[in-house]
């Protein structure tokens, strides 16, 4: 069973994959692989940000609508 990827889990191999970069800790065949799943982790990350965004929006809105 495949495990679901989190926010927190993404940005760490994010920063982890930033990092070895900067150190020039990557091979140039290996560089293109890097560079497409930090792209695939960041909008991971930015989807997951608009949808919490949304969700407390919804939240707060209901709250709200009780008083």
């Amino acid at each position: 069973m495949k495990e679901e990827l989190t926010y927190t889990e993404a940005l760490k191999e994010i920063e982890e994959s930033v990092q070895r970069i900067e150190n020039e800790d990557v091979d140039v065949d290996e560089l293109s692989t890097l560079v497409k799943r930090v792209s695939f982790l960041l909008k991971f990350c930015k989807e997951k940000l608009y949808s919490t965004e949304k969700e407390i929006d919804m939240i707060l809105k209901e709250i709200d609508d009780e008083e």
